[in-house]
């Protein structure tokens, strides 16, 4: 694959983009007329404050919440005229939920990721099953491959849907807190996963986030929401100011250089500090 200016492999147009994209439930407006467009070949997380439409707008993406209004494109063809399993050919999801289905094993949910690449009569192949060991490998979870889902911890189901997401090669990747579930040591590791498959394949990856710190350090892209819409957008130090926390998080913080990556690093204030004041 040709490399871009960024030494990353070079992305096809992928870019999946809202056009006027109103969202909702029972009548209740969430997202009015947004547009967006998620770049191509990057990561991109979204933030924002509890109930501000992060899911709701990633779950629309996805085709998995119906539209009020407006359309999506996914390299310039509108996801509604896409049969399912095209869009499962491009488009990975984890949602914020999953029930695996009664009895399944681990590498039996995580060979499901393979389904879109498959004819209507074809069984698994070797190849699919080199896919399913890379999955499983990578998140950490081979010794795990034979054990019932329902007896794991949420911390081991929540990778196992990272792997079947992963075994399910697509151009574009969108995960619904992915961190959910997850230690710190974990949390890291799975954005680790998450870079190295932008970096060496050119996947898109587009993540809903609550760890502001770690959005930062890892995201190109950065997409700041409240109240259902977006409030700034662009680089992480570009965007991740105290103004812009206190915004849209209601937040006084001071925001300074994280000594490890140089990105943004979000301090809250608080009322209460180590000095005793408040």
């Amino acid at each position: 694959m040709p490399e871009s200016a960024t030494g990353r492999p070079a992305a096809a147009d992928v870019t999946l983009r809202a056009h006027g994209v109103s969202l909702g439930y029972e009548g209740l407006r969430v997202i009015t007329d947004l547009d967006l467009a998620l770049p191509a070949g990057r990561v991109t997380a979204i933030v924002g404050p509890n109930a501000c439409g992060k899911s709701t707008l990633l779950r629309g993406l996805a085709r998995l919440h119906p539209l009020d209004g407006g359309h999506v494109t996914l390299g310039g063809r509108d996801v509604a005229s896409l049969s399912r399993r095209e869009l499962a050919r491009s488009v990975g999801v984890l949602p914020q939920s999953s029930l695996a289905p009664e009895g399944v094993r681990v590498a039996e949910l995580v060979a499901r990721g393979r389904y879109p690449h498959q004819g209507w009569f074809a069984r698994h192949t070797t190849d699919d099953d080199a896919v399913v060991a890379r999955a499983l490998e990578s998140t950490g979870i081979a010794d795990l491959a034979d054990r019932p889902v329902a007896e794991l911890s949420g911390g081991q189901r929540q990778r196992v849907w990272i792997a079947m997401v992963l075994a399910q090669e697509t151009d574009v990747v969108l995960l619904d807190e992915p961190t959910t579930f997850l230690d710190v040591a974990h949390q890291v590791e799975l954005l680790d996963l998450l870079a190295d498959l932008n970096r060496e394949r050119g996947t898109t990856v587009v993540m809903v986030l609550h760890e502001l710190n770690l959005a930062a350090r890892y995201a190109d892209h950065l997409v700041v929401m409240s109240a259902g819409r977006i409030v700034a957008e662009g680089a992480p130090g570009d965007v991740l100011t105290e103004d812009a926390v206190r915004d849209a998080f209601g937040l006084t913080a001071r925001v300074v250089p994280d000594p490890v990556s140089g990105t943004p690093l979000v301090v809250p204030v608080g009322r209460h500090r180590a000095d005793g004041a408040a």
